[in-house]
């Protein structure tokens, strides 16, 4: 018997609203189903590097350097990556709740998309699901990660919303979740 892979891009963790939802999109399917979860972690030193900018001026930048140590930015991407991989877990263990599913997940330190790509390859998915907080600018201009995805990969690519119900989003967007084939 085969395995239906799905690759899901997230941002944040999923709710049960969320997991509920990706789950109910493949109960009626005869094979078995694997997740594998991919989770962005921020990079704390362009996090400091941004926050400290900002609070210099034109004039007189402020440099990170003069403010945190690397051990600081060190300790504090450490932090971010423990977090990251609690979301992570808390994430794939909700997933794996369902009869016949079996899910995995990992951290992504590189381009979300190149990760995406790569993942979808390796278990040779049979759809991807991104599943991001609405990003109206990225959207228009389609530079968000479902359109991103969509020109790259050759499998059906579908954008949720997190934390909004198939009716919130259809009310929102109509017709327009699957985004290619």
């Amino acid at each position: 018997m085969s395995t239906y892979d799905v690759v899901l891009l997230i941002e944040t963790g999923l709710s049960e609203l969320d997991v509920r939802q990706v789950r109910s999109l493949h109960t009626e399917l005869p094979d078995p189903v694997a997740y594998h979860v991919l989770l962005p972690v921020d990079d704390a030193a362009a996090r400091v590097e941004g926050a400290v900018g900002a609070l210099g001026s034109p004039a007189e930048p402020v440099t990170p350097s003069a403010v945190y140590r690397p051990e600081d930015v060190a300790d504090l991407q450490q932090g971010v990556e423990a977090e990251a991989r609690r979301v992570l877990d808390e994430t794939v263990a909700a997933l794996r709740g369902a009869d016949g599913v079996t899910a995995d997940g990992d951290l992504v330190t590189v381009d979300p998309i190149d990760a995406l790509a790569t993942k979808a390859n390796e278990v040779e998915a049979a759809e991807v699901i991104v599943l991001t907080s609405p990003h109206v600018v990225k959207e228009f201009f389609h530079v968000d990660w479902a359109s991103r995805a969509e020109r790259r990969l050759d499998v059906p690519v579908l954008h949720l919303l997190e934390r909004e119900t198939f009716d919130q989003q259809a009310e929102r967007y109509g017709d327009e979740g699957v985004t290619g084939y």
